[in-house]
């Protein structure tokens, strides 16, 4: 793991919600746009500007979750999935939130994904 990532708990986590809601609703947006552009085109992605311009907006998104600690998962542009690095069990593990839930109560552990998701247990929240 590198040494500089910000560990949090589940509570820090959750207060950066509504400011990672918004950014990952701006990724969703723009992905989504992105891929329903890039689907109706025969043409080499690229050296297209709108593609080339959408990129650079999404990778701006993804860099101020970066900033906040956290990293998008999604490159589908589907469920807006996004991790945040924390311990749990003396283990470094990935809270896990999907967009269209409420509040992060799944983690998994560090070197595994999404399919792997187990609750937080209680006396973490």
């Amino acid at each position: 793991m590198d040494e500089h990532k910000r560990l949090f708990t589940p509570t820090e986590a959750i207060k950066t919600l509504p400011l990672v809601r918004k950014i990952v609703s701006d990724i969703l947006n723009e992905g989504q746009a992105l891929r329903a552009y890039a689907d109706s085109l025969d043409v080499n992605l690229r050296e297209d500007a709108f593609v080339q311009g959408k990129i650079k907006v999404i990778q701006s998104f993804i860099d101020e979750l970066a900033e906040i600690g956290c990293y998008y998962k999604d490159w589908n542009f589907t469920i807006g999935l996004v991790d945040f690095p924390a311990m749990i069990d003396n283990r470094v593990v990935s809270l896990c939130w999907r967009s269209d839930e409420e509040s992060i109560t799944y983690f998994h552990p560090e070197e595994e994904g999404y399919s792997s998701r187990k609750p937080i247990p209680a006396e973490y929240l």
